[in-house]
C-alpha cells in the first residue's frame, strides 16, 4: 500500500465542487484523512477567491492509476483539458506525495507547489507534521515553520 496525499481546489461553486472531491476520492480510496478547509486568494490570476484542502489515502493503485483517477474525477466535476494553468478551476486535483517517489511523469512528485504555496503547506501540515519531504530531506512541520505566511492570505472555513 501507498500512502497518498492529494490537494484540493476550486473557485467554482467552491463548496459543492470540494464536497463532491471529497466524496469521489472517498468513494475510491475508502476512509480519508482529511484537513481542514481554507479560504484563500487566487494565486498567478486575478479571480475569485478558492477552497482547499488536502486528503491523505492509502491505496494499492500504481501511481498511474492514481494520476488517471485524479483527471478523470477532475472531468466529472466539469473540469476540460482547455482549461489554463491560471484559471478559474471548478476541482482542481494534484497528487502531492506517493510514498517518497520523486519522478517527473506521469506527475511530478513530490508536487513543487507544496513548499511554495500555503494553501497547499498549511492544509498539510495539518496531516503530516512528520513527513518528510523526499527532497529537502526536511519534516513538513518545518517546512511550514519556516514559510513566510506573509506571502499569501488564507484562513480556516467551515463548509460541511
Amino acid at each position: 500500500m501507498a500512502r497518498i496525499y492529494i490537494s484540493l481546489g476550486s473557485n467554482i461553486n467552491k463548496r459543492e465542487n470540494l464536497l463532491n472531491g471529497l466524496s469521489a476520492l472517498r468513494q475510491h480510496f475508502g476512509v480519508l484523512q482529511h484537513s481542514s478547509v481554507y479560504e484563500s486568494e487566487a494565486v498567478g490570476f486575478n479571480g475569485s477567491n478558492f477552497y482547499n484542502s488536502v486528503a491523505g489515502a492509502d491505496t494499492d493503485m500504481s501511481l498511474a492509476q492514481v494520476c488517471s483517477l485524479l483527471k478523470q474525477i477532475e472531468r466529472d466535476n466539469g473540469r476540460t483539458p482547455d482549461d489554463k494553468k491560471f484559471s478559474p478551476r471548478t476541482l482542481d486535483l494534484d497528487l502531492l506525495f506517493y510514498d517518497d517517489m520523486i519522478c517527473d511523469s506521469p506527475a511530478q512528485l513530490p508536487r513543487d507547489e507544496i513548499t511554495k504555496n500555503a494553501f497547499v503547506l498549511w492544509p498539510l501540515f495539518e496531516l503530516a507534521p512528520d513527513l518528510v519531504h523526499p527532497v529537502t530531506q526536511t519534516t513538513i512541520a518545518k517546512l511550514w515553520q519556516d514559510y513566510d505566511k506573509s506571502k499569501q492570505n488564507l484562513w480556516k472555513v467551515t463548509i460541511e
